[in-house]
């Protein structure tokens, strides 16, 4: 598989809309025409997305992320470049090439008695592309804002920024799940254990954990260790969240750190698993500013996001990631 589909000057001025007088970031973004224009770009931040659901589909759950990663660029592209926002500091570099694994997974028969088996096994061919990407990414000196695909890209994100590292790195999760199923075939649900299993995540942390929805044995795994440490959404309710959530900070910043946000975690959120009860997105914003601020930050990861007529996806996620950089500006 060829593991990126670039953007031509061309495509990205069709997706702006042009007005007298305003400047947009995408007239300012960089756009890489190849990989080699990741060591020649001076931008700090360095964009792709993964347009796949293959690993949601693999864990049962709702089919859609897939559409997340255009929808965000549309409305991204869009945002005005004023004395806020800018975007010379940003190389578009892409997106994940997936449309052949796209096409194999739409070919497994669901009837099939070994269906998620067969899928997973397409989910390990997407980790490889996934992580080498972001290790390339991180190895240039940048940044990775990754956007889309199910939360079975954070493996891939994981062991990227571990190799590029040369060390296992920690990891901060706004989720109402764990995905800390078990280690069977590749999916959503596992992406966490599977870094667990092969080295590559030393410290692991959940903010807005639903009980409702962990099962017991992985309530028992992470008592059981002092690698985990979560936060129970309901108990959240109760207490102060930012002081809560700079503890959740604290536990992963002494080394590198990933920031992994699920919008399933987001309340009424289209999402693989969308949820009525959840943080509001302003919530989610005050959030991803405060996680900015750490320099051991080294990649954000915005995934399980569904575009549907009835929701502005796009645009809710481009106030996430343009929240993020502005934050990310001033660490």
């Amino acid at each position: 598989m060829s593991q990126l589909k670039f953007y031509s000057e061309r495509q990205i001025s069709k997706l702006l809309s042009i007005r007298p007088g305003e400047t947009k970031l995408g007239d300012k973004i960089q756009v890489a025409a190849r990989i080699e224009d990741l060591q020649k770009s001076e931008a700090e931040f360095v964009i792709f997305g993964i347009p796949e659901d293959i690993g949601v589909r693999a864990n049962y759950g709702k089919p859609g992320t897939s559409t997340a990663w255009t929808e965000f660029l549309k409305s991204f592209l869009n945002v005005q470049e004023n004395l806020f926002n800018s975007g010379t500091n940003i190389l578009l570099l892409g997106e994940v090439n997936t449309s052949a694994l796209m096409q194999k997974a739409g070919n497994i028969d669901v009837s099939d008695p070994n269906y998620v088996q067969k899928l997973g096994n397409l989910v390990e061919l997407l980790d490889s592309a996934v992580s080498e990407l972001v290790k390339k990414v991180i190895l240039a000196g940048k940044f990775p804002v990754i956007i889309g695909g199910g939360h079975n890209n954070a493996f891939g994100n994981i062991k990227g920024a571990s190799e590029a590292t040369g060390h296992s790195i920690n990891v901060l999760n706004i989720d109402a799940h764990t995905d800390l199923r078990q280690l069977e075939h590749r999916h959503s649900g596992n992406g966490f254990s599977y870094a667990f299993k092969n080295g590559f995540l030393e410290r692991y942390s959940v903010f807005g954990l639903h009980k409702n929805y962990t099962p017991q044995y992985i309530f028992e795994e992470m008592h059981a260790s002092e690698a985990f440490k979560y936060s129970l959404f309901e108990e959240l309710l109760k207490h102060n969240r930012k002081d809560t959530f700079r503890d959740h900070l604290n536990f992963v910043n002494g080394k590198k750190f990933g920031l992994e946000l699920d919008c399933d975690a987001i309340a009424n959120f289209p999402s693989s698993a969308v949820s009525p009860s959840g943080f509001t997105l302003e919530e989610t914003r005050t959030l991803i500013r405060e996680a900015a601020k750490e320099k051991n930050c080294c990649y954000l990861h915005v995934c399980e996001a569904i575009a549907t007529v009835d929701f502005p996806t796009g645009k809710a996620l481009s106030y996430l990631v343009t929240d993020f950089l502005n934050e990310r500006k001033h660490a």
